[in-house]
């Protein structure tokens, strides 16, 4: 079953392979012809008003060129390569100016100069790839139509349409070999072109994907919005609980002790009293119950003792089998402890809620300024960071203090979980 799923996925990973070298090495040499004309033709008009003009245009269509690249490389390749930010402007010349301050698009004007240098390699092992390969696949009919005659010493012709370091490979056994090797290069084709594709793919990330300032700011952007919504729904979850929760009990107990001065003034038997009692001091219980429990959402006090400490009380409460190994060479900040305690107890409750695992594995490390967090779990798998699981909830916690998150869980599992903070 394998083979018969794999060879009908060859064919369009050499025609994708194929018309990318082709494609892209034909565009990237228009793009870089158009844009050292424009940029040429504009420099010489600069001392007039039109030159500024048809730079700007000549950079804005070096990055219109730059995006069909990058779509080309994206349908082709399955290259994703973000867009980098554009500035917003305002009129014509607020754009113009827009466009000649641009950083991102100066980088597609450099990007365009150097696509056809990048490109050609893949275009020539396209070429060796699949032109020869399909021609040694059809050796066996090609050679009796292009031979070409060669007489012999004894004055007798023979028919010759290939020869390898001056051997004949046009007989019994040697032409199946010539077949062999197309068949080879056809199937190693789309790989000889990633290979060669390799620098274009680099220096396209560099050139035409945000760069490392827009990265940060964006991160740092969209960080900041996770911290506001998440502050925002812890509080409203404190308001909720305490109003539904320890607030509707606290009035319960008032209740009740008025109903104890009522019954104690008016002379009641002792046996209803004391129930009423028993039912207040439930109350009462309930309440600090709750309050702790909301507490504990905020900040576990078991946290106090340590890391360790904290992450056995998780271990002890869970259904599955939990074996927790803690090496830290020195405590983190409180932060960070408290981070790595939720993200713990989040990716725990995963497991036992989704993964319908029945041992899963802790380990915390610390070293070399950050903490390590890696949970294992012999699940089925098939978790995803996004489409709103538990995991974004707590990339967006994670990233807030410039930490990472990996996730690597196939389908039939194991789910691995790596979670890397900084030690501050």
């Amino acid at each position: 079953m394998r083979r018969h799923l794999k060879v009908p996925a060859l064919l369009p990973a050499l025609l994708r392979a194929f018309l990318h070298a082709v494609l892209a090495f034909s565009l990237a040499l228009v793009a870089a012809l158009l844009v050292l004309v424009g940029l040429l033709v504009g420099g010489v008009l600069s001392v007039t008003a039109f030159g500024p003009w048809l730079i700007a245009a000549t950079v804005r269509g070096a990055v219109g060129i730059g995006a069909a690249q990058t779509f080309l490389a994206r349908r082709l390749l399955g290259l994703e390569v973000e867009p980098p930010v554009r500035p917003a402007a305002a009129g014509l010349f607020g754009w113009r100016r827009a466009v000649l301050a641009d950083r991102a698009a100066w980088r597609a004007v450099g990007w365009a100069f150097a696509a056809p240098v990048l490109a050609a390699p893949a275009l020539v092992a396209a070429c060796v790839s699949y032109v020869y390969g399909l021609l040694y696949l059809l050796h066996p009919l090609l050679r009796h139509i292009n031979y070409t005659a060669v007489r012999a010493p004894d004055g007798t012709e023979r028919r010759v349409s290939l020869e390898w370091f001056g051997v004949q490979m046009d007989t019994w056994p040697r032409w199946p070999a010539v077949v062999a090797v197309g068949a080879l290069l056809l199937i190693l084709g789309p790989r000889l072109v990633r290979l060669a594709l390799l620098p274009y793919e680099k220096v396209l990330r560099a050139l035409l994907g945000p760069g490392a300032a827009e990265l940060r700011i964006r991160t740092l952007e969209e960080t900041r919005a996770q911290a506001v919504e998440d502050a925002a729904a812890t509080l409203r979850r404190i308001e909720r609980d305490l109003h539904d929760g320890t607030q509707a009990r606290l009035v319960g107990l008032g209740m009740h002790l008025t109903m104890i001065r009522e019954l104690v003034a008016g002379g009641a038997e002792q046996e209803q009293v004391l129930s009423v009692v028993e039912t207040a001091q439930g109350n009462a219980k309930q309440a600090v119950a709750d309050l702790r429990s909301l507490v504990k959402g905020i900040h576990p006090p078991v946290l106090d003792q340590g890391l360790d400490a904290a992450l056995a009380t998780l271990a002890a409460d869970s259904p599955m089998d939990v074996a927790i190994r803690v090496g830290l060479g020195e405590r983190p900040p409180p932060a960070i402890e408290a981070i790595a305690y939720f993200c713990t107890a989040e990716l725990l409750a995963n497991a036992a809620k989704h993964s319908g695992a029945s041992t899963v594995e802790v380990e915390v490390v610390g070293g070399g300024g950050v903490l390590s967090l890696v949970v294992r779990d012999d699940g089925c798998g098939g978790a995803v960071v996004g489409a709103g699981s538990g995991l974004t909830g707590l990339l967006g916690r994670i990233r807030a203090v410039d930490g990472t998150l990996e996730c690597d869980s196939p389908a039939g599992g194991p789910t691995v979980v790596r979670v890397v903070l900084p030690f501050r």
